[in-house]
């Protein structure tokens, strides 16, 4: 997540009229993108309980494979400030602003880490 913003960010400014009047909108959806987390989080945290009860038993493969398909779709999710903070750095968002991003979806990266009990 943190390349894209790296590589676009060396790429030359988009001046004029699409540049600086999109970069507040685009940090704007980005901030609001990370609420999108909250119900993949709730079903990540309902997966996780499903596979822990589980483990074990005879459902235990489809629990894994049910637990990996939630678990890549909120990291999809928790990615888009990221890319948002790539697709906005040519356009003029401001390094504090593409770093708040990346941080943001860094912070939900590690809220999806699958826990010790479950390793």
């Amino acid at each position: 997540m943190v390349v894209p913003v790296l590589i676009s960010s060396q790429l030359p400014q988009l001046a004029g009229r699409f540049g600086e009047p999109l970069a507040l909108p685009l940090f704007l959806v980005g901030l609001a993108t990370l609420f999108l987390n909250l119900p993949r989080f709730t079903a990540y945290k309902h997966a996780l309980i499903a596979t822990e009860k589980d483990l074990g038993s005879d459902a235990e493969a489809s629990a894994w494979a049910a637990l990996r398909a939630v678990r890549l779709r909120a990291l999809r999710t928790a990615a888009l400030p990221a890319w948002l903070a790539a697709i906005g750095a040519p356009l003029g968002l401001e390094p504090v602003a593409q770093g708040l991003l990346v941080s943001g979806s860094l912070v939900l990266l590690l809220l999806y880490r699958i826990p010790r009990q479950l390793q």
